[in-house]
């Protein structure tokens, strides 16, 4: 079982950011969506970028290319429907809202990806503040509090791991191991998200050779669950900044647009 004790102390880090107009920030939301989770994600290759934002009650997912905005819903984890969870007023304007930040995200793309990223290498480098290199704008400061990570120890089997994503509920990864410096192929172990505890829980994988491996089983679960919660659970400084901006151009930190 994970030590939660043992874990480095929270930081507090400011970034210095050109948000733009924050257009999406001056639409009021009904107070049934006053409190969204909020993500995004950018594609390089495709061009395309996507918001998520999360309800207890139902989700909207925006996917913009260009100025083109597609959308969907889903109710818990049903499909994406076309169909909201909500009546339809407020629901018209929960669109007009993702659809106006979608395209304001958008905008900024990449470099305000690329700009989160190297604030968060600063974090990790040890600085308290980055700031943009830009032309003269108005200039949003924001300031997140960065987790702690949980002290876990390197991994001191044999070989070399890595994890990756996997498919199925609950956000699960495969633990790969390889015997030797190859990249790691072979999975081992898997992890997941309990949606009650919002605990991970672990299992290994059958016909394992664990005295190959160089660990018995029960410490590589051991493991596993401290790397899930330090790489999937807790947020870095580049996603907790990501999610402060997010909530900044939506208008949703408390924090007047004006």
């Amino acid at each position: 079982m994970t030590d939660f004790s043992l874990r480095l102390p929270s930081t507090r880090f400011r970034a210095v950011l050109n948000l733009g107009e924050k257009r999406a920030a001056s639409i009021a939301l009904p107070p049934r969506f006053s409190k969204p989770e909020l993500f995004a994600d950018w594609d390089d290759d495709e061009a395309t970028s996507a918001i998520y934002v999360a309800f207890d009650d139902g989700q909207l997912h925006l996917e913009c290319r260009g100025s083109d905005v597609a959308y969907h819903f889903h109710r818990g984890e049903d499909e994406a429907s076309d169909t909201s969870p909500w009546p339809a007023a407020d629901t018209a304007v929960l669109v007009e809202w993702g659809t106006t930040l979608a395209l304001g995200f958008h905008e900024l793309m990449p470099d305000l990806m690329d700009e989160i990223e190297e604030a968060g290498a600063w974090h990790d480098a040890g600085y308290s503040i980055y700031v943009c290199e830009t032309e003269p704008a108005q200039l949003d400061l924001l300031e997140v509090e960065v987790e702690g990570e949980l002290l876990t120890l390197p991994w001191l089997g044999a070989g070399h791991v890595d994890n990756e994503h996997i498919d199925g509920d609950n956000h699960p990864i495969a633990l790969l191991w390889t015997p030797g410096t190859d990249e790691p192929d072979q999975p081992i172990a898997e992890a997941w998200l309990d949606p009650t505890t919002e605990h991970p829980v672990t299992r290994a994988l059958p016909g394992v050779d664990w005295d190959a491996v160089g660990l018995p089983a029960d410490e590589v679960q051991s493991w596993l669950e401290g790397i899930y919660l330090n790489h999937h659970v807790i947020p870095d400084a580049q996603s907790a900044l990501l999610a402060a901006v997010l909530e900044r151009m939506a208008g949703v930190d408390g924090v007047d647009a004006s």
